[in-house]
């Protein structure tokens, strides 16, 4: 699983430009069950996504092709981990420890 942090390197003002670009890029990666959860930061300086499903190399992809990274108004710090414990509704994303 991966936590996807996007710290914004410009102006809200020019994110905001990019936002309905970006909700169709999120839209399309909940639709292929890729993405779990994502939001705005608080402050709102950027936002996090919950991502499982794909390799390192694919999300790094992902990250890349985001509306908001090719307007170059964020910056992505990826973070993989184990989710080894997780709600009910996230059952099916659960990992083992090899």
């Amino acid at each position: 699983m991966f936590v996807m942090e996007l710290t914004y390197t410009a102006p809200v003002e020019a994110v905001e430009e990019e936002m309905d670009a970006h909700i169709a890029w999120l839209d399309g990666y909940y639709a292929s069950g890729v993405f779990l959860a994502s939001g705005r930061k608080v402050p709102r300086d950027g936002g996090i996504i919950l991502a499982a499903g794909v390799s390192r190399a694919e999300i790094e992809r992902i990250a890349a092709e985001d509306p908001f990274t090719l307007a170059g108004v964020c910056e992505y710090s990826i973070t993989e981990f184990i989710a080894t414990k997780t709600s009910g509704d996230l059952a099916g994303v659960r990992e083992t420890v090899v």
